[in-house]
């Protein structure tokens, strides 16, 4: 197969380059975002859109989130394996479980915030963060009324991505995640059907992650 309109017959990209530019584009201008609210310090982070149901854009790793450019977005197939320039994300795994286990996710974003990190390490006992009661919580996707409850798990940190994403997997199929999940001391990954309802969700994340900080400094378990 050769690229339409292309005299030296190279073969066609299995994605389209235009959806991979448009994705690249989103992922950058919502990566420098998410740096600004200081979520994401450094190099820390990894973000990804979906592109078909066989590849995905992902940051490339190591590189400085505060000038994030569509040059630092990358091509990986859903085995997590590079198909373009670049070496992804040590995490890609975990992007790429949540794009084969659930068909209508489109993008994924994965932040460091301090209230995150403070939550899951301070209180090492909870495996699972409680949100509940909160007039915010109508904006994850499917939420209509404050009167809500999200559970959100914690599994502790490891360097072995495998195995982290076989037991985020094991968690979805018991019915644990919905929304979102925290790794613990280094950070939140939530997803949606579009970036923009992704980066909405992650909003309102980082916002209820640091109430609960505030308020268990006041005194209010939850």
């Amino acid at each position: 197969m050769t690229a339409p309109g292309n005299p030296h017959g190279s073969p066609a990209r299995p994605w389209s380059s235009s959806d991979f530019r448009a994705a690249a584009r989103s992922i950058a201008a919502t990566g420098v975002r998410i740096y600004d609210h200081g979520w994401s310090p450094a190099t820390s982070s990894n973000y990804s859109m979906r592109l078909n149901d066989r590849f995905c854009a992902v940051t490339v790793s190591g590189r400085d989130k505060g000038l994030l450019t569509e040059a630092d977005i990358m091509v990986v197939g859903m085995d997590g394996t590079p198909a373009s320039e670049g070496k992804p994300s040590a995490e890609t795994g975990l992007h790429t479980q949540l794009y084969r286990r659930l068909p209508g996710a489109a993008a994924v974003l994965h932040t460091h915030s301090p209230a995150s990190t403070v939550l899951t390490m301070h209180y090492p006992q909870e495996a699972t963060l409680v949100l509940e009661g909160y007039e915010l919580l109508k904006a994850f996707t499917g939420i209509t009324t404050h009167e809500s409850r999200l559970e959100i798990p914690v599994f502790d940190n490891t360097q072995d991505i495998d195995a982290l994403a076989a037991e985020v997997d094991a968690a979805m199929d018991a019915g644990r995640i919905t929304h979102a999940y925290l790794i613990r001391g280094h950070g939140v990954y939530t997803w949606a059907d579009s970036m923009a309802a992704c980066y909405r969700q992650l909003e309102a994340l980082e916002f209820l992650f640091s109430v609960t900080v505030q308020r268990r400094m006041l005194g209010t378990r939850t």
